[in-house]
């Protein structure tokens, strides 16, 4: 009974709480409306009273004005009227009004100086009076004035007596409210929950199998399905708790490789992992000398991320097969067997025509989706056309999926990245019982900004089919959730950052991507230290410089490169000292070279290099050294481990990797970090030298500052952001992100057979 009224009291109280707060309502409604009832007779009895005593001012008739007062009579309320010249000498007065109004009220003054009527309410002799007041006229000049006086008491009485009806209906609702509440919070709540507290505590004892004590469709029957799940859960649960001990103990509580597939082989519970990329993890090509093929492995943090999951799981890897030779080697099901050298896990290709490749990847994604998110001041192209082969390469990718996913039952599917943004709902809608991730690796702007895409609808719609979405910021998390606001109809769940769409929940979640950090030395000579990697750098570039800056990307204009450049002459020209002396590095890797913006990029970025270098060169030393061609990561590391300083200056990017790659390559804890604020690694490695790379000022007095940092500073700031990386490296960012993934409870209807 108590746990009873607990229930039913608060509701009592806020029933009660109601009532008397419309009551309060409808109190001040009708005092509104009497009031304002009260004015309207009060006005028109004094328009008739004007129309009638104007005229007889005109004639100066005092005899008859006196008359037409006496007339008006008793009317319902009504106390008197008064009659005065302009000098506020009454003319006439009803008998009442002798003594009081001698003198003319303040509110005929009023209407007498505006020209207009004036009303209001006053208490006089303890009672309750309403003055309405209005100017006579005489030849377009005021005359006088008449006042209407009317007894307000009669309003306090209907409001006390419809307050006190109020309160008693207020009481009776209540008591009724209160007492069916009664009746069926212990028909359908308190009964039931008796015997789920009796089911749990069976559980609890031990007896995980204990049956459910409810009958099908009782109300607490979700609860029950819960709590059964949440018993068949125990037992991994307890078993990841000892995994968990064992990893600690053995010293391992960083992230690893290892850790991470020992961690999700116990939570996929023996089940594959389903990823999908427009990259593939091996690409085949053919050997242009003998045409033999060989395999090529691309530069990917992603790559390192999740082939320990699926290693771990014998998962599959579903991208494009771009490679030359990708069909030379493929079953009849277009599939293999990788790593080559140790056949684990397999990897799906997907074939695209010319046609395709340039509608959905060139065109749409690159030159659509990736300017308009990246905010860097290049126009977005949005053509009907790349509209069509992104939807039609989206759903070849999504058969692909489901091929694959046949015969599995509550498959995990990993989306990467923005080339596919309506691949979740369609795996979504063909199979419900899937647990569906998209890892969105580039920024999301804000609403405004993203609606100028023509299908935006479309594209937040397909995100939403995921039962997660992992951004790499809390400020991109935020963005996409405005940006469905604006796009779609769903609910908005801002206090767990989730989105409810059609009764399908979204988790939205930040996950900042991050890199493998070594343990072990770095592949470098016996002996070299920076100072003689850095010689024997300028010695292969054919530059002479003891000083040298590095910087690495993808030939993209959201990397500021430009800007880059111009900071670097900016540098020059305040600090003469430094030329000779300091040389710039930059690795520019080809990219998407059949796009007519990157071509231009590429052609001004040689063009400023020419410039600026036949500014400054001298013998063989020269500002900056542009090598546009594609580096591995051994040769990269080369330069990390030379350089003094490294420039990130993105004008707007995701994460950044170069930054956080510079930093876990420095192990002697020497080097500057000179980072761009629009890179979302900023967040993380607060002691880089931030800057905005648009200020061309303020990028050449960091480089300068870079330079003549000391050693000791160096080292402490270099230290805190390898403890930042070194913790929080590419193996912990998968296992947040499939920890979550895999805890995400699916109950999905049947699914439906696609063929």
């Amino acid at each position: 009974m108590r746990a009873t009224l607990k229930m039913v009291l608060p509701l009592m109280a806020a029933v009660a709480l109601g009532c008397l707060l419309f009551a309060a309502y409808q109190v001040q409604i009708e005092k509104r409306n009497l009031r304002a009832d009260l004015l309207h007779h009060a006005e028109t009895l004094g328009t008739s009273l004007q129309d009638s005593l104007e005229p007889l001012l005109a004639n100066r008739a005092d005899g008859s004005i006196k008359q037409l007062v006496d007339r008006v009579g008793s009317r319902e309320h009504l106390k008197g009227v008064a009659v005065y010249d302009t000098g506020g000498a009454v003319l006439a007065t009803t008998p009442d009004l002798q003594m009081q109004f001698q003198s003319r009220p303040e509110v005929a003054v009023r209407a007498s100086e505006d020209g207009i009527g004036h009303g209001e309410f006053l208490r006089i002799n303890r009672l309750n009076l309403h003055i309405y007041a209005l100017p006579l006229y005489q030849h377009a000049q005021i005359a006088g004035t008449v006042v209407v006086l009317h007894d307000a008491s009669y309003i306090s009485e209907q409001i006390s007596r419809f307050l006190r009806d109020s309160l008693l209906n207020a009481v009776l609702q209540t008591l009724l409210i209160s007492a069916l509440a009664l009746f069926v919070v212990r028909w359908s709540f308190t009964g039931p929950l008796t015997k789920t507290t009796k089911w749990l505590r069976l559980l609890r004892s031990g007896q995980p199998h204990a049956g459910p004590v409810l009958d099908q469709g009782e109300f607490l029957d979700q609860i029950n399905q819960e709590v059964t799940h949440l018993a068949r859960d125990l037992k991994t649960a307890r078993a990841s708790a000892k995994e968990e001990a064992f990893l600690r103990d053995s010293n391992a509580s960083l992230w690893t490789a290892e850790r991470l597939r020992i961690s999700v082989r116990n939570k996929l519970q023996d089940k594959p992992l389903f990823v999908v990329s427009n990259r593939e993890p091996y690409l085949h090509v053919f050997n242009e000398k003998d045409k033999s093929v060989g395999v090529m492995i691309p530069a990917s943090g992603l790559v390192t991320a999740l082939e320990p999951v699926l290693l771990a799981c014998d998962g599959t890897w579903i991208a494009h097969g771009s490679g030359n030779a990708d069909r030379e080697v493929v079953d009849a099901q277009d599939r293999l067997r990788v790593p080559p050298d140790h056949p684990t896990y397999t990897l799906r290709r997907v074939w695209l025509s010319p046609e395709e490749e340039k509608g959905y990847y060139a065109g749409f994604s690159n030159e659509g989706l990736w300017p308009l998110c990246h905010i860097a001041h290049t126009r977005p192209i949005f053509r009907p056309e790349d509209w069509l082969y992104y939807q039609k390469v989206n759903r070849r990718f999504a058969d692909a999926v489901l091929q694959e996913l046949e015969g599995t039952e509550s498959p995990i599917v990993l989306v990467q990245d923005y080339h596919f943004a309506l691949l979740p709902r369609m795996i979504k809608e063909a199979r419900p019982d899937a647990r569906v991730a998209i890892f969105w690796h580039i920024p999301w702007p804000n609403p405004e900004v993203f609606g100028i895409c023509p299908w935006q609808r479309e594209l937040v719609d397909g995100l939403l089919g995921a039962d997660l979405i992992g951004f790499h910021t809390q400020a991109h998390c935020n963005n996409f959730l405005h940006t469905v606001e604006r796009a779609v109809e769903a609910l908005t769940e801002w206090d767990r950052f989730a989105v409810n769409r059609q009764g399908h929940v979204t988790l939205v979640r930040p996950y900042p991507i991050s890199v493998d950090f070594p343990e072990s030395a770095p592949q470098a000579e016996p002996g070299l230290d920076s100072v003689v990697e850095r010689a024997a750098l300028s010695a292969e570039l054919g530059i002479e410089a003891p000083l040298l800056g590095v910087g690495v990307d993808r030939v993209d204009y959201t990397k500021g490169i430009l800007e880059r450049f111009h900071a670097i002459e900016h540098f020059m020209d305040t600090n003469p000292y430094y030329q000779r002396r300091f040389a710039f590095v930059e690795i520019g890797a080809p990219s998407r070279t059949d796009i007519l913006s990157y071509k231009n990029l590429l052609i001004d970025i040689n063009a400023e290099v020419d410039r600026i270098n036949k500014r400054f060169q001298a013998g063989r030393w020269k500002p900056i050294v542009f090598l546009n061609k594609h580096h591995s990561h051994k040769e990269i590391a080369r330069f990390y481990r030379a350089a003094s300083l490294c420039l990130v200056t993105s004008l707007h990017d995701g994460m950044n990797l170069v930054a956080k790659e510079f930093v876990a390559s420095r192990q002697d804890d020497r080097g500057v970090l000179i980072l761009s604020t629009f890179a979302g690694a900023a967040l993380e490695l607060n002691d880089a030298l931030l800057i905005n790379p648009y200020d061309v000022q303020q990028l050449a007095e960091a480089i300068h500052r870079g330079l003549e940092m000391p050693e000791a500073e160096q080292s402490a700031r270099m230290h805190r952001m390898r403890s930042v990386v070194h913790e929080y490296n590419i193996y912990r960012w998968a296992a947040n992100l499939l920890s979550d993934l895999t805890e995400i409870r699916i109950d999905a209807p049947e699914r439906i057979e696609t063929r």
